[in-house]
């Protein structure tokens, strides 16, 4: 019996050395598949945010009232198109339209007394001119008898002349002599006659001048004022076409009413109220908000990334495929924006794509090894705790 049992342990004792050197080899050999992958394979590194929605190429555009009032009229509907400056809402604007209304009626008051006036002013200037005309007609008539009578006169005083050199001779009588004498003195006497008259037809043609010139000043001053006043009114009226304009909310574009507040007639409104907003027509971007630690430094253009919406599961819809188009390099509200082109692939074809659908976004940065994943996840255990103790340190010793 001995030497059987023997021979069994050998046996067994020659089995187990076998086995064990094989599952040596089989561990050495999974250890170092293990360490090749750990070491040599690349593995797709994504930042990820849940913070996504789609919006428009182009801005949403808020339609907001710059005024307070009460509604007047109110076309709003959700999903309506609109047409660029089409009126959307109107409020109240009685006040505005009843003085405009007045400004118009003393718009055209002055334009008559205006049209008026320089009439007056084209009669005037014809009178004068005309009158200026036959003053130069009857000045040139008075020179002219003027003339005449000189030369009248002064043929009387040389004759007169001549008969006093004949009576000193004898050869003229006395009787002759005078009236020869009085004949020249009339002559003269006519001569300065008509200077007289020519002296006072001028002072009275530059006094019917000066009236005519004077009264036109007038007529000017009136029109200059009337048309100060016309010029105020204007300004005032185009003030009120401002101030009713500013009581009409027009679309700032074409494009589809994305969202409207429930306004009712009557319904009293302040500056600054949001109205709704008109989402205009335009190829959809993906915009995504990152926090600084992930996206700073490794979110940049041109990286793949997929976005998954929250209202098409993506097990069932998938996800669409995007690009990474612009990184923001300032941070807004503890977040960076990332905006991303929506790439035309036939899944994104499928599904009813439009602004405001919110999902997650994952932007792959970069390819690295399984080694380097797991060192930098155990520094980052590392550093945690050191950092949260130095927190406490600091909490503590606040007084």
């Amino acid at each position: 019996m001995a030497v059987v049992f023997s021979r069994a342990t050998q046996a067994l004792t020659e089995d187990h050395g076998r086995g064990s050197r094989w599952g040596i080899l089989v561990a050495v050999a999974l250890l170092g598949a293990w360490g090749a992958w750990c070491c040599l394979a690349r593995l797709a590194v994504y930042a990820v945010t849940d913070t996504a929605r789609l919006e428009v190429a182009r801005a949403v555009h808020p339609l907001e009232t710059p005024v307070d009032g009460r509604v007047g009229a109110t076309h709003l509907a959700l999903g309506r198109e609109v047409q660029d400056g089409e009126v959307l809402v109107e409020l109240e604007a009685e006040p505005q339209r009843l003085q405009r209304e007045e400004e118009h009626t003393r718009l055209a008051a002055l334009t008559r007394q205006l049209e008026a006036l320089r009439a007056e002013v084209g009669t005037t200037v014809q009178a004068l001119t005309e009158a200026q005309q036959a003053a130069r007609v009857a000045l040139d008539e008075a020179r002219a008898q003027l003339q005449e009578a000189l030369a009248r006169a002064q043929f009387a005083t040389e004759e007169a002349t001549r008969s006093t050199r004949l009576h000193a001779r004898g050869l003229l009588a006395e009787l002759d002599l005078l009236r020869v004498q009085a004949e020249a003195q009339r002559r003269q006497a006519a001569a300065n006659s008509l200077q007289l008259a020519i002296d006072r037809l001028q002072r009275e043609q530059q006094m019917r001048q000066s009236d005519r010139k004077a009264q036109l000043e007038r007529l000017k001053r009136e029109i200059t004022q009337l048309e100060g006043q016309r010029t105020t009114v204007t300004a005032t009226l185009e003030r009120l076409a401002h101030e009713m304009e500013r009581r009409h909310v027009r679309a700032p574009v074409a494009g589809r009413l994305g969202e409207v507040a429930t306004l009712q007639i009557g319904t009293f409104v302040k500056a600054g109220d949001k109205l709704g907003a008109v989402v205009p027509a335009g190829s959809l971007t993906a915009v995504a908000e990152f926090l600084p630690a992930v996206a700073l430094g490794r979110v940049r253009a041109g990286q793949p990334a997929r976005l998954r919406l929250d209202s098409f599961p993506w097990t069932q819809y998938g996800s669409l495929a995007t690009t990474v188009s612009s990184v923001a390099s300032e941070v807004r509200d503890g977040r960076v924006r990332v905006e991303l082109t929506v790439a035309s692939e036939p899944q994104a074809r499928l599904l009813p794509l439009q602004h405001g659908l919110r999902g997650t976004v994952e932007v792959e940065v970069e390819q690295a090894t399984p080694a380097t994943l797991v060192l930098r996840a155990a520094g980052q255990l590392l550093t945690t705790p050191r950092a949260w103790l130095a927190s406490q340190d600091s909490n503590t010793r606040e007084p």
